[in-house]
């Protein structure tokens, strides 16, 4: 066996130093930037389809469940991206505030603005309301503004300062405001709109203070029930405050009239309108048949009522004789009042004693007159042409009046059923007074309830009994109707579909100014999500990249194994000579 040995070592100036050979820098740098952005978009893609599998269709119901547990949460106003807005309802008893947020547009123009009512931090809806309505200012209309600067400084400590100047305000006026002439309900709005941006810095000009039709109202309170996410079957709205009356639902376009008379009613009464940010898109365009009836309301009917008895009793009296309702001891017997119950009706300087008798049936009987129907079957209240309503494919909602009747002392609220009703009014209505002011005294009835709701309810029940069943014609036993305050534990309101409305072109606004704003870079702005291709292809970019490095490596290697040869032998043939090799075996 051979064997090598060294006698001695070198002296180190006789080492060769072998050259090393590098790839071309530039190379280098290329390949590795190469694969570094490969990486990212890599990187990039995994993100957006973390992103869009979180996005993927759930559950409905558990959808539904999410959003309305989002909608009970506090809203948070430290976030920058969220927008607000203020709407004043001017309604015939008082006014409310309700205060709106929403976060930026997702960016497609064909879904709405999800508008939301904020919530404080305890979780309860930003909303404040103070009595009497707005028309009381009537006679003093350069009190208009401070009659409402309790709302608009409530709404001004919650939504953040940083966006008081561009938080739109907007002052609606109804029914109460309807009814004064327009001399002074111009007055009135002036004064608000001269010396509430004096005070405060919410977005606000003249055309944001008006007073709105009840054609507007009740298509604003159609609108939102179940829209606000995309383009869905609607419900229909009944609504009954103090003054008027409303009913709103969705026509089909295939609706058709029985003559030319009903063909011209109908058009003022259908409203058509798009609550999409662009004109062109007509998926959010909405025909709807809207009707208010002003005197049509809960108290005002009540008011028509005492009138209607007064006049009819005083006639009776003058012909025949007599001298009912004159004297305490001579009442007129009310059947729209609870039995026993004492009260005094007072019209230009004439009184009129009364006494409730308390008999339901007969009370629907004496409020038929109040709905001045007429003979065409096409016509509800006041004789006003009504669209054909599909009982068997439709919803409603019945919200104020028709759900204080239900509930407040009934109890009954929520699904309507109209012999359960009748019989629960009915009863209520034969009771006596002392009866019901101790259970009242007792906690039996809503917390809602007061001495005026039960005075009342017997006429009340009467009267939206017979606007639902005789002068809308819904069947006695139509099952789709829900008596409602709050729909998926929110207020639904009809200022709600107002800022829908007032806001739509929104979206659009900051689109355009977002693209003329990041023009320059567009050409980044790619959609991963939607494209699973492209995600494969980044895959196979970086995969081949590493093959090419690999390989550029590989062929490194040798270049440097060829080159390096000949130099280990040189330096094998000029240290041999100088060093003592001994071979053995």
């Amino acid at each position: 066996m051979a064997r090598i040995s060294f006698s001695y070592l070198c002296p180190a100036s006789w080492y060769f130093t072998v050259p090393t050979v590098s790839p071309f820098p530039r190379q280098r740098v290329a390949f590795l930037g190469l694969f570094f952005i490969s990486c990212l978009l890599l990187l990039m893609l995994i993100m957006d389809f973390r992103h869009w599998g979180a996005s993927l269709p759930r559950d409905r119901q558990y959808e539904r469940y999410l959003a309305r547990v989002g909608d009970l949460e506090a809203t948070d106003t430290e976030d920058p991206n969220l927008n607000y807005g203020l709407v004043v309802d001017c309604g015939s008893s008082g006014s409310r505030i309700f205060v709106y947020f929403w976060p930026r547009h997702n960016g497609n123009p064909h879904d709405l603005l999800d508008i939301k009512q904020m919530r404080d931090r305890n979780s309860q809806p930003v909303v404040k309301k103070i009595k009497p309505g707005i028309s009381a200012m009537a006679d003093t209309p350069e009190h208009a503004s401070d009659y409402l600067r309790p709302l608009l400084s409530f709404a001004a400590t919650h939504v953040p300062v940083r966006k008081h100047k561009e938080t739109p305000l907007y002052i609606l006026c109804t029914a109460g405001m309807r009814l004064l002439s327009e001399r002074k309900q111009l007055a009135i709005l002036a004064d608000l709109v001269k010396d509430l941006p004096l005070e405060f810095d919410f977005l606000f000009s003249q055309s944001q203070a008006e007073v709105i039709s009840g054609k507007q109202e009740e298509s604003d309170a159609e609108a939102p029930q179940e829209l606000a996410t995309g383009r869905r079957r609607t419900v229909g709205i009944l609504d009954m405050g103090g003054a008027s009356l409303q009913i709103a639902y969705e026509v089909p376009t295939s609706t058709s009239v029985l003559s030319p008379q009903q063909e011209e009613a109908a058009k003022i009464l259908l409203a058509e309108f798009n609550l999409g940010c662009d004109v062109q898109h007509t998926e959010h365009v909405y025909r709807v048949y809207v009707t208010t009836f002003l005197g049509f309301g809960g108290n005002f009917a009540r008011q028509r009522y005492e009138d209607l008895v007064m006049n009819e009793t005083l006639n009776k009296n003058r012909f025949l004789g007599q001298k009912t309702g004159l004297s305490p001891d001579n009442p007129f017997l009310d059947p729209c009042l609870p039995v026993g119950l004492t009260d005094v009706v007072e019209r230009n300087s004439q009184v009129l004693h009364v006494r409730g008798r308390g008999d339901w049936v007969a009370c629907g009987a004496m409020l038929s007159p109040l709905l001045a129907r007429s003979n065409t079957s096409q016509a509800s209240l006041n004789g006003i042409y009504q669209s054909p309503i599909d009982f068997n494919n439709s919803e409603f909602y019945g919200f104020s009046e028709f759900f204080y009747c239900t509930e407040d002392v009934l109890r009954i609220g929520g699904r309507y059923h109209g012999p359960t009703f009748a019989k629960a009014a009915q009863d209520y209505c034969g009771m006596a007074w002392s009866v019901l002011t101790q259970r009242f005294k007792n906690g039996l009835f809503s917390s809602h309830a007061d001495e005026h709701r039960l005075k009342y309810q017997c006429f009340k029940s009467a009267w939206m009994y017979q606007v639902l069943h005789e002068g809308f014609h819904f069947p006695y036993d139509y099952p789709n109707l829900q008596t409602a305050q709050l729909v998926y534990d929110r207020e639904v309101q009809w200022t709600l579909g107002a800022i829908l409305y007032k806001t739509r072109f929104l979206p659009l606004r900051d689109l355009r100014q977002e693209g003329a704003r990041q023009a320059h870079g567009s050409w980044f702005r790619l959609s991963f999500v939607y494209n699973h291709y492209l995600f494969f292809a980044c895959i196979l970019v970086v995969l081949l990249a590493i093959i090419l490095y690999l390989l550029r490596l590989r062929r490194i290697h040798h270049r440097q194994s060829r080159a390096s040869a000949p130099l280990d032998l040189l330096w094998i043939e000029a240290v041999v000579p100088m060093i003592g090799v001994q071979v053995g075996p």
